[in-house]
């Protein structure tokens, strides 16, 4: 099942190329399932793709990247997704969380400091955003900050930090004086190693490249110069959680999505053409031949939502409304596309011989994470002027 991408600019097309290349080379079915157990990703493999210069795609040449290019970005995730979230998730930890964040929101220093490295892959950070009583209304976090003297001291704890384990920093999203909403809030850089923080791994179903954690904060102590954007920016974390590195973000999901579901669809059209049952292949049979345009046509779908406003965020335009419309549609329609492949496969889609179990189980969480479908709803309600 190909696609066409001729209206693609020329370098994502060679882009892809390349990684489809890469990922049928490298990432065989066997090695899928060993990371799908062991919730793990294979360093050696990333390596090889920083050298490519991907994580550069959200750098500005200044600090070693290629340029901000969140189309292309957007296709490097698609195209890993191939392989499932074991490559791609790293990406974005490097990429996405790393270095988009510190493009949009670090002050002169900091982007010194950090996005060469984030440009070459050899930094990761993962998100310190929701709390055990804290889901998607971030304005509410109560995990605090005190600065004293040179340093700020952090308390409190933080839930589903997918990639703490592995991570160099938390991007951590604390409350610094009162508890009134969209105020009093700062973004800090903690590194994992920071005395005081403490990780305890919690089970997850989906997207298991990494292990997700809670993280607890006893008084860990980090220097000024870690707060995001420097202390001027102390107290006014509002803005960074609201503005473009954020719009973007539903963007690296969204297309974590789609590309799962691309490699599912791809999966039950394969097995369609090979699968024999009544005496001919069963994409021969009609249920199962509107099953499979029914997906594909889906994807399509998708594949439109998600490139219009990644288009827009590479030309710098206002994306926030296309962000998260692309998030939901996106997210809710490969939920459908998923169990659509899972009836094509019957019951080997739940069994280890092919990678559709994996797919239903990565798809059926995506109207949760990164911002769920119901959040997504309210956000457009808001933005397009919906009184209440």
């Amino acid at each position: 099942m190909g696609t066409s991408f001729a209206a693609e600019p020329d370098h994502v097309v060679a882009l892809r190329q390349q990684l489809r290349r890469f990922v049928d080379t490298k990432a065989p079915r066997e090695k899928r399932q060993l990371w799908d157990r062991t919730h793990t990703w294979p360093r050696d493999l990333f390596a090889e793709l920083a050298d490519m210069g991907i994580c550069g795609l959200t750098v500005d040449e200044a600090y070693g990247g290629v340029g901000q290019d969140i189309y292309a970005a957007v296709a490097v995730i698609e195209e890993l997704c191939r392989a499932g979230a074991f490559l791609a998730g790293p990406f974005i930890h490097c990429a996405f969380y790393g270095g988009m964040n510190i493009s949009e929101n670090g002050n002169e220093a900091q982007k010194a400091a950090y996005l060469p490295a984030l440009a070459k892959g050899e930094l990761m950070f993962c998100y310190g955003l929701s709390e055990p009583d804290v889901g998607g209304d971030l304005s509410s976090v109560t995990t605090r900050g005190v600065i004293e003297g040179d340093h700020v001291v952090i308390n409190g704890a933080k839930r589903w930090c997918t990639g703490a384990d592995f991570a160099d920093y938390i991007y951590c999203l604390i409350r610094t004086e009162s508890d009134e909403k969209r105020k009093n809030l700062a973004f800090v850089l903690i590194p994992k190693d920071t005395p005081g923080v403490t990780l305890q791994p919690i089970e997850h179903v989906n997207l298991r490249y990494t292990l997700s954690s809670d993280v607890y904060f006893d008084n860990a102590r980090i220097p000024v110069s870690h707060i995001v954007g420097g202390p001027e920016k102390w107290g006014k974390g509002w803005g960074m959680l609201a503005g473009r590195a954020l719009d973007v973000e539903k963007l690296e999901i969204t297309a974590v999505t789609f590309g799962i579901a691309q490699a599912a669809v791809e999966e039950a059209w394969a097995y369609a053409q090979e699968r024999v049952q009544f005496g001919k292949v069963i994409s021969g049979h009609q249920a199962i031949r509107h099953a499979l345009v029914e997906a594909r046509t889906k994807l399509e779908a998708c594949r439109h939502m998600l490139y219009h406003a990644a288009w827009l965020a590479t030309q710098n335009l206002p994306c926030g409304i296309e962000s998260s419309m692309a998030k939901l549609f996106v997210a809710d329609t490969a939920a459908e596309i998923a169990l659509i492949c899972q009836r094509v496969l019957g019951a080997y889609a739940l069994s280890d011989a092919f990678d559709m179990e994996r797919h239903v189980r990565d798809l059926l969480g995506m109207r949760i994470v990164g911002g769920s479908s119901d959040m997504q709803k309210n956000n457009l309600a808001g933005l397009w002027g919906m009184k209440g």
